[in-house]
């Protein structure tokens, strides 16, 4: 798939490292681990949503906005790389945001990503509720429209067939590194949130012909919701692209919800095992909200042998480490 037809802002250093896990593979007993580092995309810490938003606010560009409103939650990753993204190309950005904890302790409420939303300079707006957010969210689209501003809404995660575009785009590049290493996974697996990296993927390395399953580990809904929202994103992909193909069977979408705990953004004790796991053994940060679930479900999969034909795996680091600020108080008690 040619992506340079699409309009698209630079906000990554590059293509992000793909590499081995030793330490880990002996823990599990296999033979290769492969870790592909989307957390360092490079913009306000990075993560997997500067790709997404190159696409986003290239085309929030092409239709000449001068701010942009988005959503998430108080601790949302999105939400400061969108907030990041606007203060480098001089857009203004309005962040709507809600706690989806019923009592959230004070570092959730005051640092992290939160605090870092302020610091690349959002208009941070807190709300109740979802309802409340997309109320709100509407309510700023009419006032900077009728103020003569041009608003751009950024959609949830920027995950929509523009967002995903940026995925397809790490497909490509994926694949690239993993021919110079002369390697064929088996398996890609990562954290499935608002979908569209999952669906970015998945449509990516379809187009490119690698049968490589990619498995998603949702971090909040049942599977049956996840798989319908990565399949909405794909029907999005293909409109946009002008592509059908691009439209991957629903067989193919795979996702798990074995690892979700108590609920989005709820610390797991698995999650937190895994956390500490990767970081003593490979000096590598997850975070308790994405990350930390996706290598709960990795780890159990490779060690429980669930995986058929398992052959040297990938886990997508998708970022998120300044979440671990926010939860001081949960793993200082874990500790």
């Amino acid at each position: 798939m040619q992506l340079e037809r699409f309009a698209r802002v630079p906000l990554m250093h590059g293509a992000t490292p793909l590499h081995t896990l030793p330490a880990l593979a002996r823990a599990l007993d296999v033979a290769r681990i492969y870790i592909k580092r989307d957390d360092c995309t490079g913009l306000a810490f990075g993560g997997n949503k500067t790709r997404k938003l190159e696409f986003t606010f290239g085309d929030a560009l092409r239709r000449k906005a001068d701010v942009v409103v988005t959503t998430g939650a108080w601790q949302s990753n999105h939400v400061r790389q969108t907030a990041a993204a606007a203060a480098r190309l001089g857009l203004r950005c309005h962040a709507v945001v809600n706690s989806p904890l019923a009592a959230p302790s004070a570092s959730y409420a005051s640092s992290g990503n939160l605090l870092l939303d302020h610091v690349v300079g959002a208009q941070v707006h807190r709300v109740a509720d979802d309802a409340a957010a997309q109320a709100c969210v509407a309510e700023l689209m009419a006032r900077e429209a009728a103020a003569g501003a041009v608003p751009y809404l950024v959609p949830l995660g920027a995950s929509d067939g523009i967002g995903a575009l940026g995925y397809v785009a790490c497909a490509q590049e994926l694949l690239q590194q993993l021919d110079a290493e002369g390697a064929r996974p088996s398996h890609l697996v990562l954290a499935t949130g608002s979908a569209g990296t999952h669906a970015g993927l998945l449509a990516g390395l379809r187009a490119a012909g690698s049968d490589m399953e990619v498995v998603g580990i949702s971090v909040s809904e049942p599977a049956p919701a996840k798989r319908a929202r990565v399949g909405r994103v794909l029907d999005q992909l293909a409109e946009v692209a002008g592509q059908p193909a691009l439209r991957v069977p629903d067989a193919q979408i795979v996702v798990l919800d074995d690892y979700v705990g108590k609920g989005y953004a709820v610390p797991d004790p698995a999650a937190d095992e895994a956390l500490r796991l990767l970081a003593s053994r490979e000096g590598i940060l997850l975070d308790p909200v994405y990350t930390g679930k996706a290598m709960a479900g990795f780890l159990d999969l490779v060690r429980g042998g669930k995986l058929a034909g398992l052959r040297d795996p990938i886990f997508l680091h998708t970022g998120g480490a300044p979440a671990l600020f926010a939860y001081v108080e949960h793993l200082s008690a874990a500790a």
